[in-house]
């Protein structure tokens, strides 16, 4: 895959806002699973579909996901991340988890994390990685050290906590009780 260049990591930032935190921006109303038309997108960000379409699979995270309806409009979407001021239901069936799963965050907040767990702040909910190498790549989003923790999600899901896997792989659920972290792997 050939990495995006500045512009089209622009448009990437921008359709992210749009699609996850801030439709109104752009005069986007999205529906309750949180789709738009692609055409409404292209013409409210002024791009065209060559464009969007590089960014869309261009993107290291598939944050994007594109469906035709049944009526023959294709829709894109934002595949999770959205802030909780966006009502939407990714209507994502529940899903068994595999034993553990990981989550990459800065060292600055690994004491609050550890004593409170993981909460999804203002997001819908809180996102863990299936391998250490993907969560390490979101730790860094941040500056700073980062730390990996190892979630048992096996036995958070044993214990009737909902665990949602998104279009992109991501895993969801509403929140980690502290008791359920371990520090796996730290970065110099």
């Amino acid at each position: 895959m050939t990495p995006l260049t500045r512009d089209q990591v622009r448009l990437s930032k921008r359709i992210s806002l749009v699609l996850r935190h801030r439709p109104e921006t752009a005069g986007l109303i999205l529906d309750a699973n949180g789709w738009v038309p692609v055409d409404t997108l292209l013409t409210a960000l002024g791009v065209n579909r060559a464009e969007l379409d590089v960014v869309v699979a261009g993107n290291d995270k598939s944050r994007f996901a594109i469906v035709t309806g049944p009526d023959g409009v294709d829709r894109i979407r934002a595949s999770q991340g959205h802030s909780r001021r966006v009502a939407v239901d990714l209507d994502l069936p529940p899903s068994d988890p595999p034993a553990e799963l990981f989550h990459g965050t800065p060292r600055a907040n690994l004491d609050s994390i550890l004593r409170d767990g993981l909460r999804p702040r203002s997001r819908h909910h809180v996102h863990l990685s299936a391998d250490v190498p993907t969560a390490l790549r979101v730790g860094h989003r941040r500056s700073g050290d980062v730390v990996v923790l190892t979630v048992a999600a096996g036995v958070l899901a044993g214990q009737g906590h909902v665990f949602h896997r998104s279009d992109n792989g991501v895993w969801l659920t509403t929140s980690v009780p502290p008791a359920h972290l371990s520090v796996k792997r730290t970065n110099p």
